[in-house]
């Protein structure tokens, strides 16, 4: 049985719900995998990227990456997921980067623990006021998307 292709309708749904996405890499020697939170701002994806970790280097590297963003049931009578595959570049326009940043933290304060502030390398007692675009966060935007899958459970 095939899975059923979600429509464009579906798609904006997904991505305006959920908050966290996992984006692979090409890695060296096997693909590198990580989670995100990520904002979905006028049909643009933004990620904020720590300095630590593979990430910087892989996306140096290598800019092209495949977004995955998922929901389902606990049982999984329903469930969809989007691959996005394209290119990350980073944000230079303050306005831009601003805009994603604040967008991050307003829904990180409403939807996500503290306890995931440690993912932006910010500790839990700073709250989500800390992810401001005062403070010098490096905000990726995928681009170039060259192909989106997006399937779901049969209806």
């Amino acid at each position: 049985m095939k899975l059923p292709q979600m429509e464009r309708k579906m798609v904006e749904e997904l991505l305006e719900n959920q908050v966290i996405c996992r984006i692979a890499f090409r890695g060296e020697d096997y693909p590198y995998m990580a989670p995100f939170q990520y904002a979905y701002i006028d049909g643009n994806l933004y990620f904020h990227f720590t300095r630590y970790g593979k990430k910087m280097r892989l996306l140096e590297q290598d800019n092209r990456v495949a977004v995955e963003i998922e929901t389902y049931k606990p049982d999984l009578h329903k469930y969809c997921f989007v691959v996005l595959r394209g290119e990350l570049e980073v944000v230079n326009d303050p306005n831009e980067r601003g805009r994603a940043i604040r967008h991050m933290a307003d829904v990180g304060s409403k939807r996500l623990s503290t306890n995931f502030l440690a993912a932006h390398g910010l500790e839990r007692s700073e709250g989500w006021q800390a992810l401001n675009p005062e403070r010098p966060f490096k905000i990726v935007k995928l681009r170039n998307v060259v192909e989106t899958i997006a399937l779901g459970s049969p209806v």
